[in-house]
């Protein structure tokens, strides 16, 4: 019972910082579960594949909600939606193959990494300029499929790479957040399938898994997530967010800091 509410610690931490900060929920997920399958004592070699693969997974169920909000104001361009998913399919269903080559502290490695990025574009409010138009058919492919890639390996929906694509190509910022939401559906699918396929067979994986997906922490993550990103909603129209950033942006610094130290000790 101890990790059920574990699981559904993780789901209402995502859900809140997801609503209060617009953030992807990947990047609390995977650092949580790592830390949770850790303490189960769940094989090291596929801790990392686990918390991706479930990290994804749960993103099938949150960014449906977070499409039908923003496409009722309008705000999801469907026509490139439509011309980068097949990038997004071929890149993500790649991406979880190479990850199933790499090993747990690689993965834990690149994801610290990740943070540091992320952490330092929340901190100094960095923003792409606009300075071209939405490319061809074969650019789009090529940026779908890179977003679809770093995607499958930090088990995010990809908001935080398409998003500052989208705003680069000369998309109004709303519609940028609007359509990277409808982009994290296809992400979310490529990327379960992926780690579901990829993980089949594999030795020390624990029960109620599929693959690399773990569907005890999947549902205790969805449901919790789910009745907690409205909270955060609501905080965030009466907490100072831009301060708020900055603090997390610290504690994404701290957990970052902290993947990279446990692949040394």
């Amino acid at each position: 019972m101890i990790y059920v509410v574990l699981y559904l610690c993780v789901g209402a931490v995502a859900g809140v910082l997801a609503g209060l900060l617009g953030i992807g929920g990947g990047l609390v997920i995977v650092p949580m579960l790592t830390f949770v399958f850790t303490s189960q004592g769940i094989a090291h070699e596929v801790i990392l594949h686990m918390a991706l693969g479930t990290s994804l997974a749960s993103i099938l169920f949150t960014s449906l909600s977070s499409m039908r909000s923003h496409n009722k104001h309008g705000a999801v361009v469907w026509p490139v939606v439509l011309k980068i998913t097949p990038g997004i399919l071929v890149g993500t269903f790649g991406g979880t193959w190479i990850a199933s080559m790499l090993s747990t502290n690689f993965l834990k490695g690149f994801f610290g990494v990740f943070l540091y990025y992320v952490a330092t574009q929340m901190l100094m409010g960095m923003k792409p300029k606009p300075s071209r138009d939405i490319p061809g058919t074969s650019g789009i492919f090529a940026a779908g499929s890179v977003i679809g890639v770093f995607s499958s390996l930090v088990g995010i929906g990809g908001g935080t790479l398409s998003v500052p694509f989208l705003v680069w190509c000369n998309t109004k910022i709303h519609k940028a957040i609007g359509t990277s939401s409808a982009i994290g559906f296809p992400i979310a699918i490529a990327g379960t399938l992926g780690y579901v396929i990829n993980g089949l067979g594999v030795q020390g994986l624990p029960p109620m898994s599929l693959g690399f997906v773990n569907f005890s922490a999947l549902t205790g993550i969805v449901a919790a997530s789910v009745l907690t990103a409205p909270i955060g909603v609501k905080l965030a129209h009466s907490l100072p967010i831009d301060k708020l950033k900055r603090v997390f942006a610290v504690l994404l610094y701290a957990v970052g800091t902290r993947m990279l130290v446990s692949i040394l000790f």
